[in-house]
Order: structure tokens, then C-alpha cells, then sequence
């Protein structure tokens, strides 16, 4: 029996829509350096400022949390990495790699591949998605789940890189199980990498022995006395406020209806991500680097974050009809979180006789 799609699919104006936007795909390596090393510079020195303030004192606060919104948003450039054209921006990624993300232990090779899975039609939504749970078809307490792993996963990846990287050079075996359930930022824990998404190049090995030295010599001259322990401290409690944010930024970036075996269109992706235009000012502290239009960026994929602001202007603005475009926005973020949490709460669990 073929499965029969809403009427809303065949109508969605894909055509209309590129056509507006056309001229926005190329992305501009000035607003990329200057946002980047801005927020990358500002975020590592409210990191210090807070290391060496008396403990809880305004400036030790203030500190912290200019480090974490600044770290934040210096991350997510992740996400930029994984679209940007192969072969282009190679000197910005390896700064990226060098001062934001190896530090923060999330080299850009843990979503080089995976995020693109998530933008394929075939894959998007599915059980091979490593970036989407069905949340809104099941308990609300998974979403909780979710955002409490956060507590656990700065640790998960110090040992991913610190103790995993040199064993699974010593057991060769080791090293196909690390790269395929180790090496990948994503929200299912059973999410284990396609083979065609491990590069295992001389990049990613590079990225990977950078992420080891650099947490093997901090812990060595925390143990030397060389930096004080509260070093060790304060990187744990900004990552992990870091990878909260980002927990309620990821439940508020789709509707996660599907559950898990129904291949989407592209125009069905569209309808089950959001956009949260929101406030110019508060809403990117949440949601930086354009990721408050997802919506948008998953009907351009290739669209650079500095222009999706303008595509959702022209697209509210300048198609025939928006009805369906306008489906997505939600208000702001307890708005979206709310949203997702009622459907989860009146969903009926399947039931197990």
C-alpha cells in the first residue's frame, strides 16, 4: 500500500523560495574570522579572569558567564565547518580546531560526516539519524535524560581522547569500535558511524593525537603545580553549562515526530525543524551562529549562518504564499520547549501486553 503524504508537501514553494535566496550562499571569510576570533579571544579571557578571581566574587561570575555564552558561540562554528565547501576555509579550520576545539575536546572531525548524514532525505529522521530522537512520541523524562547526560559528557570526552586514543592504537580491534560509537557528536547513544563516514585520514588522526596531548598536559601541570586545580574545575563547570545550553537549543531545534521509520523530503524536514527568530539580543546567547533560523538552514543547507537572518525575511516577506513557511516559528525557546513537552506528555506510550 503506497503511503499517501499531506497535501502541504506538494505545495510547499521550494522552487519559489530558492529563487528569493538565491544570491545568499556565498559565505563572507571576514564576518567568519571576526565573529570567531572576537568571541574565541573575549571567551578564553573571561575563562582567566575567572580562574584568578576570589572565589564567587562579581568579577569571578561575571567571568564565567561571558565564558560560557563566548565558548559557546566560538563552538558552534562546528556546525559551519561541517557545511562549508571541502577544500575551502582550511586555514580557519585549523585555527578553529586549534584554539576552540581541541581544548574544548570536540575536534572538528566528531562532526565532520555525521551532521551531513542528518541532512539526507533518506536518513534525516530515521533510526540511522545520530542527530534526532522521536522526543515528542516518547516520555517526557527522556528529554530530561538528555539534558542531565550533559553533566557526564566532559568527562566521557577527556576519556574518549586522554585514554581511548592511545589504547586503540595498542589494540588494533579497539580502534574500529572507537571511531565507529566514540568519535561522534550526536544525541542518540546508539548511534554508531556509517563506515563511509570514518575518514581515519592523517587530518582526523591529527586532530585526535591534539585533542590527547592537550588533555595529557594540562592534567600533568595541574599535577605539577604548574596551573592550580581549579583550573581543571572551572573547564569542567563552563563545558558542561556549555553542553546544557546546547541540550535545550537541540530539543528546540526540531519537532521530532518522526518515529524512525519514515524516509522525509526535504520539505518535510523543513516542517518538522523550527525557527526561532526571536529577540536580536537574547536569542543568539542560546542560539548563536544563525542556528535560531534551523528551519531555514535545513532548506539551505549550503546557506552561510551571516545570511539566514535575510533568507527568513524575504522568505516571510517575498513568497506567494507563507502559510506553510510560517508553520515553524515559535516565539522563543520556553515556547518551542513547551511545545515539544505537551506532545510528549499526551503521546500514548506503545502499549506491551
Amino acid at each position: 500500500m503506497t503511503e499517501q503524504k499531506p497535501p502541504y508537501i506538494k505545495e510547499f514553494p521550494l522552487r519559489e523560495a530558492h529563487h528569493l535566496v538565491r544570491d545568499l550562499m556565498t559565505p563572507n571569510p571576514w564576518i567568519y574570522w571576526i565573529d570567531f576570533m572576537f568571541h574565541i579571544l573575549l571567551g578564553w579571557a573571561a575563562f582567566f579572569t575567572a580562574l584568578l578571581s576570589p572565589l564567587f566574587s562579581v568579577w569571578q561570575l561575571a567571568g564565567y558567564v561571558i565564558a560560557v555564552l563566548a565558548l559557546y558561540r566560538s563552538a558552534i562554528f562546528v556546525h559551519e565547518l561541517a557545511h562549508l565547501k571541502k577544500g575551502t576555509f582550511n586555514k580557519f579550520r585549523l585555527v578553529w580546531n586549534l584554539i576552540c576545539g581541541i581544548p574544548l575536546m570536540i575536534p572538528s572531525f566528531t562532526y565532520d560526516g555525521v551532521h551531513n548524514d542528518h541532512h539526507k532525505p533518506d536518513i534525516y529522521g530515521t533510526s540511522k539519524d545520530g542527530e534526532y530522537l522521536p522526543f515528542a512520541t516518547r516520555r517526557p523524562i527522556e528529554m530530561v535524560v538528555y539534558v542531565l547526560l550533559s553533566f557526564l559528557i566532559p568527562a566521557l570526552l577527556v576519556a574518549r581522547f586522554l585514554l581511548l586514543t592511545p589504547l586503540s592504537y595498542l589494540i588494533p580491534p579497539l580502534r574500529k569500535i572507537v571511531w565507529e560509537r566514540a568519535s561522534s557528536l550526536t544525541i542518540d547513544p546508539n548511534y554508531r558511524r556509517a563506515e563511509n563516514t570514518i575518514r581515519n585520514d592523517l587530518n582526523w588522526r591529527q586532530q585526535e593525537m591534539a585533542a590527547c596531548l592537550f588533555a595529557a598536559v594540562i592534567i600533568a601541570l595541574v599535577a605539577l603545580e604548574v596551573l592550580p586545580y581549579s583550573f581543571i574545575v572551572l573547564w569542567y563547570l563552563i563545558t558542561v553549562t556549555i553542553f546544557i545550553l546546547n541540550s535545550l537549543r537541540t530539543l528546540a531545534a526540531h519537532a521530532y515526530r518522526n518515529p524512525g521509520e519514515h524516509k522525509m523530503t526535504l520539505a518535510e524536514q523543513y516542517l518538522d525543524s523550527i525557527n526561532i527568530p526571536g529577540n536580536f539580543l537574547i536569542t543568539p546567547l542560546w542560539a548563536p551562529v544563525g542556528l535560531r533560523y534551523h528551519a531555514t538552514h535545513h532548506l539551505f543547507m549550503s546557506m552561510p549562518y551571516h545570511n539566514l537572518g535575510k533568507a527568513q525575511r524575504r522568505l516571510v516577506n517575498g513568497l506567494t504564499d507563507n502559510s506553510q513557511y510560517i508553520k515553524t516559528i515559535r516565539s522563543g525557546l520556553w515556547d518551542a520547549l513547551k511545545r515539544i513537552w505537551h506532545e510528549s506528555s499526551t503521546t500514548t506510550p506503545p502499549h506491551h501486553p
